[in-house]
């Protein structure tokens, strides 16, 4: 045999050898893996995170024109996590969304649960406050003065709000496209094209809506936005207007939660693994509508 050919052989050893390791490692996902491998159950029960909280004041928030938050945490002294605005909707607070606040966090993201300056604020007036909390938030990590601090990634920021506040989601996504995701939830506003919104956008409406009835709300959010982007519109199916609240039924607040979060965990955590949960993967039944588009 020739220099050449044994050359030429050894070569092509090493690619089959190299094929053959390749196949048989699993596939590591894009972005910032957190938690374990996706599935549907997984995302419809708590999250593999204990979390904690930490409390913002309404006067301590008062310079950044909000009316003050409880931050919750994932507790994990190795990683980093996005962070995640949550915004009430008209006459809401903290308190009735802290069930899906604590959901969210723990799979792994800083939650912002807040109340607006009044209850009654109209939603360009609410993304400017979710706005305010995210920047205060942030500060307070890159000052060290909070104990979420070593953990708080401020180059993933997301917006995610009820209602009014989902309509205000909308508002801070077309003012803010450094934002990674939005996750508008049955939201309401006047303002009916959001064609200026470049950060991916998934719209969780509910069929049973008769406060933002979706034909007035939600499915002209959804037609307005630019078809390029990856956006969604899912519909939870028999579930009105309060979906998102600690009042409504358990499995309508499964439903909107395990939604955003892998959402949130494909586009704010840039985690491939969540394309099939994103694309359908999620739905068991418990949609009455799905459609999501643009990757």
């Amino acid at each position: 045999m020739t220099h050449h050919l044994l050359k030429a052989r050894l070569k092509l050893s090493a690619a089959a050898l190299f094929l053959t390791l390749s196949a048989a490692l699993p596939a590591f996902a894009a972005g910032y893996e957190r938690g374990p491998e996706p599935t549907k159950a997984a995302l419809e029960a708590a999250g593999p995170y204990t979390v904690a909280s930490f409390k913002i004041s309404r006067a301590d928030a008062k310079a950044y024109n909000y009316g003050g938050a409880t931050v919750f945490y994932p507790q994990s002294g190795t990683q980093t996590f996005g962070v995640v605005s949550l915004t009430p909707g008209f006459t809401g607070f903290q308190l009735v969304y802290e069930p899906l606040a604590k959901r969210v966090a723990s799979h792994g993201f800083i939650v912002i649960n807040l109340d607006t300056n009044t209850i009654f604020d109209l939603p360009d007036l609410r993304a400017k406050e979710m706005a305010g909390a995210l920047k205060q938030v942030i500060e307070l990590a890159q000052a060290g003065k909070a104990p979420y601090a070593a953990m708080l990634d401020s180059s993933r920021r997301a917006v995610m709000g009820h209602s009014m506040g989902g309509g205000g989601t909308l508002a801070a996504a077309v003012a803010d496209g450094t934002l990674k995701a939005a996750v508008p939830i049955t939201p309401w506003h006047t303002t009916k094209s959001f064609a200026g919104d470049t950060v991916p956008t998934l719209i969780v409406a509910c069929e049973k809506d008769a406060i933002a009835p979706n034909k007035q709300h939600s499915d002209p959010f959804y037609a307005s936005l630019n078809t390029a982007l990856p956006r969604g519109e899912i519909e939870v199916k028999g579930a009105d207007h309060l979906c998102p609240l600690s009042l409504a039924k358990a499995a309508y607040q499964t439903t909107v939660a395990k939604s955003a979060i892998a959402w949130l965990k494909r586009f704010l955590d840039e985690d491939t693994r969540y394309d099939a949960m994103v694309k359908g993967g999620i739905d068991g039944g418990d949609y009455s509508r799905f459609n999501v588009t643009g990757f």
